[in-house]
């Protein structure tokens, strides 16, 4: 039955679960909401069963779960519009939730990472381009004395990067939950111009000469030395994420222990006065010393192998931005500028754009499918602009051997920009745009930049030739045989033993709908699934699956009503209205999307077959995680009766169960 008032409902939970004083975090699934109570003897869990709106209560995995069903997207945005909790909606999960603590330290860095950067990348490339157009006119001779337009566009580029410590801070303190006022007063004491009027003084001394942390002194502090990087910290990342962490916890710190009566300015004067010393004294030169020897590590690498090294990061960058990893990466890139002037990461992480460019372009010129072409055609269009995320997902990682194809080709195109000795000057512009990188501070087209062009080259002939002589252009090609329409040997139909799902069948009859199956694996009940709320068939009749491969597809025509952010559940409403709810695993949300990737958006139209979810069973399962999967129809009170499959092991596309309407 449809909530008629979610904000009634919001209001009526809230308060049955003990008010929000008795909350410490809220999110909330495909179909529940899950609360982290303080007190669970609080909660009045019969009244809230009573509720309209609310089809039962579940205490698991620690968690509080108030089950909604379809609706519960709506229900948590009245939480979130009424009461202080929850609010993150982007991610399914509250800002007020506790971390898990059982995710691994690699993931909360990336997690960190990417939450630091991923929000001013865009902006920086964009400003990066334009450093990439004042060093072509540089080539001309203009600069910021003879040429107006050479000093707007120099300013306009440069000084996102001058001030990319305050763009860091802001979005570090936001991460970490922090005053961000407070953090940005941390962040511009590096910036004030006092700090670089101090090191035209007489130097006192040395620290480390003749090591790789040779630091010159110029005043110190109760004689203790003040540590100044030689170029700065303008531009500086590290120093400024370390002392906004530090500062962090000094403000949560006072907060516990300084009268609400002061505490709006006390916690602020204290923090800033404790932080901006500590972080210059200590942290900056630290993290100073940390980008020397990670610029020393990537010049050995280099060093011992320069064709290896360039073979090796530009094959695998793709894959690094598949799985995320490339957050770990990004920030070197930065370290290495900021030390050396010069980037060797930057040509190999670009290249591996153009050797997909080259398979794409091949799709064009001999593919036939118009589905693929849909896709391809504008992809190839913003994999030129460095953006591969469409076609990575909607035809390389389906298709595979393309994929394939492009990590070959991105192989000899980085081993040749390797053994090139290839940099960039800069970081900035994606794809094509990313030329304006290799362009040196002179603004002279030398041979770094020819041979970063030839290198992107490269890897658009391979990728293009192996595509033509190998192709592979239809996206049924790559599917796994039992995914299609089966046929024996002499082409004849499959047998009705097989139960694979035709036009005719679905044809059958009006007043019947088949459903086919999303998954390979075994065949369970319902009941047999280790969750009351989907065992009971609480949120309507269907079978569980437990899956054998890691691919969903779709099991009819229609409109996905359904997705989760973190790809563990996907809702199907078919073209005659049956709701399907296809969720993987047991708890899986707590896992963030680590193990998934959706392959489709809410509200875009399917046919039966297409892909809708990939996911990981060995990652899901060594995370202590059931995988098995209730495939089941929401609506069932709109029907008639849900007829199941009587066989034990089915494959994608096998009849799973008829709609009787």
């Amino acid at each position: 039955m449809a909530i008629k008032d979610y904000k009634a409902l919001a209001n009526d939970i809230v308060k049955n679960v003990g008010g929000e004083e008795n909350v410490d975090g809220l999110r909330h699934c495909v179909t529940r909401l899950r609360f982290n109570l303080k007190d669970e003897s609080k909660a009045n869990t019969d009244t809230i069963k009573g509720l309209d709106g609310v089809v039962t209560v579940m205490k698991a995995s620690g968690q509080y779960q108030v089950v909604i069903g379809n609706e519960v997207a709506d229900v948590y945005d009245a939480i979130v519009d009424t009461t202080n909790l929850g609010g993150d909606e982007a991610s399914g999960s509250s800002n007020n939730a506790p971390e898990d603590d059982d995710r691994k330290l690699a993931d909360k860095a990336i997690d960190f990472i990417s939450g630091v950067f991923q929000p001013f990348l865009m902006p920086l490339a964009a400003t990066g381009m334009i450093k990439g157009i004042v060093a072509i006119l540089g080539t001309f001779g203009l600069n910021a004395t003879n040429s107006g337009l050479y000093l707007l566009l120099q300013v306009a580029g440069d000084g996102f990067f001058q001030y990319l410590p305050v763009m860091v801070a802001l979005t570090t303190a936001r991460k970490l939950k922090m005053n961000v006022f407070t953090a940005l007063a941390i962040a511009v004491a590096f910036l004030h111009p006092a700090l670089s009027t101090s090191m035209t003084n007489d130097v006192l001394y040395t620290l480390f000469e003749g090591t790789p942390f040779a630091s010159d002194i110029y005043s110190t502090v109760f004689g203790l030395p003040v540590i100044l990087p030689s170029n700065g910290y303008f531009s500086a990342i590290i120093p400024i994420i370390v002392a906004v962490w530090l500062g962090s916890r000094l403000e949560k710190w006072f907060k516990q222990r300084i009268p609400s009566t002061v505490n709006s300015f006390l916690t602020p004067f204290f923090t800033i006065i404790i932080a901006v010393p500590i972080a210059l004294m200590v942290v900056g030169p630290v993290a100073t010393w940390a980008a020397s020897l990670i610029g020393v590590f990537f010049t050995w690498l280099q060093g011992v192998s320069p064709l290896v090294f360039g073979a090796l990061l530009a094959a695998s960058w793709q894959l690094l931005v598949i799985f995320g990893l490339h957050w770990g990466i990004i920030p070197i890139t930065y370290l290495l500028l900021a030390e050396t002037g010069l980037n060797p990461l930057g040509p190999l992480m670009q290249i591996s754009t153009f050797g997909i460019l080259g398979v794409l372009l091949a799709m064009l010129i001999k593919g036939n499918e118009k589905k693929l072409r849909d896709i391809a055609i504008p992809g190839a269009i913003s994999t030129l602009f460095g953006v591969t995320e469409p076609v990575i997902y909607g035809i390389m990682i389906p298709l595979r051997r393309p994929f394939i194809y492009a990590i070959i080709a991105n192989i000899f195109a980085g081993a040749y920009a390797g053994a090139m000795d290839t940099v960039a000057y800069r970081t900035g512009g994606l794809g094509i745009f990313s030329l304006m990188n290799m362009i040196d501070n002179e603004g002279n087209l030398g041979a770094n930049f020819w041979n970063v062009a030839i290198s992107y080259a490269i890897a658009v002939a391979i990728g293009f030739i192996l595509q033509m002589v190998f192709p592979v252009n239809r996206l049924e090609e790559e599917l796994p045989a039992e995914a299609l329409a089966a046929s024996d040997a002499s082409g004849n139909e499959s047998s009705a033993s097989q139960s694979v799902v035709s036009d005719a069948e679905i044809a059958v009859s009006a007043k019947e709908e088949i459903i086919a199956s999303p998954l390979v694996g075994d065949i369970l009940p319902l009941s047999a699934v280790a969750d009351e709320v989907f065992a009971s068939g609480a949120l309507g009749k269907g079978v569980a699956i437990q899956p054998s491969e890691g691919i969903v597809l779709a099991p009819a025509n229609g409109t996905v009503s359904v997705l989760f952010p973190t790809g563990h559940a996907v809702g199907i409403t078919t073209d005659t209205g049956v709701e399907l709810l296809i969720h993987i695993g047991l708890d899986t949300v707590n896992l963030d999307g680590r193990g998934y990737t959706s392959h489709v958006e809410k509200g875009q139209k399917v046919s039966a077959g297409d892909l809708l979810v990939e996911f990981d069973i060995a990652t899901i399962n060594e995370a202590g995680y059931d995988t098995i999967t209730p495939v089941i129809v929401t609506n069932t009170d709109n029907f008639t009766d849900v007829l199941t499959t009587n066989e034990p092991v089915v494959a994608r596309n096998d009849y799973l169960f008829t709609i009787v309407k």
